[in-house]
């Protein structure tokens, strides 16, 4: 019998921009709703524009646990928010992405541009290198990852990743049954630590 993955608190990646279609924004903001329907709080990159911020006023909302993490740098160009629970000043972009990592037992990317993607595929490669075991997510609005699924898959045939490793994506256009997947994750057995996180 398989035990469920607790889970606190998810890390969303996503866009500091709303993209071209608002049912980004909308999907942002269910997925923001479906995670205080949960118990579930809010790890993100900490701005009040774009995706980030409709997700995190939507938690907010819903009287919602959010923490956000930025760097010192970023925080008038992201615009930090200033209402959330918690907003956790860093000096650079690497510990924002670990603190946000140590913070969180799960990761669901949405729709974003090249650091949404910096962000999934380290944390898809800390998973690869047993540095955690927690679940991942791609939340596929309107198909916006399907390219980026068919070349992953394209990666696997060529031998460059393993099945096991395709197998860390799971993956749903839907905001509650991707959560659903994730609560009822089961994290592979015996996955070697290759390095730990002080080593990234």
């Amino acid at each position: 019998m398989s035990e469920t993955h607790s889970i606190k608190r998810i890390c969303v990646f996503c866009g500091s921009k709303r993209g071209s279609r608002s049912v980004y924004s909308a999907t942002a903001r269910q997925l923001g709703k479906s995670l205080v329907s949960q118990g579930i709080g809010l790890v993100y990159g900490g701005g009040s524009i774009g995706l980030m911020g409709d997700i995190a006023d939507a938690v907010l909302r819903e009287k919602g646990n959010v923490i956000g993490v930025i760097p010192h740098a970023l925080a008038s160009k992201e615009f930090a928010h200033t209402g959330l629970t918690e907003l956790r000043m860093v000096s650079s972009m690497h510990e924002r992405k670990t603190m946000m990592a140590e913070l969180s037992d799960a990761f669901i990317a949405m729709p974003g541009g090249f650091g949404t993607f910096d962000e999934l595929f380290e944390i898809l490669t800390w998973a690869q290198l047993g540095i955690h075991t927690k679940p991942i997510g791609l939340l596929n609005v309107e198909g916006y990852y399907d390219l980026l699924l068919a070349f992953v898959h394209h990666v696997l045939q060529e031998r460059f990743i393993q099945t096991k490793h395709r197998r860390l994506i799971i993956t749903s256009n839907d905001p509650e049954k991707l959560l659903a997947e994730l609560i009822r994750y089961t994290p592979p057995s015996k996955v070697p630590q290759v390095i730990d996180w002080k080593e990234t």
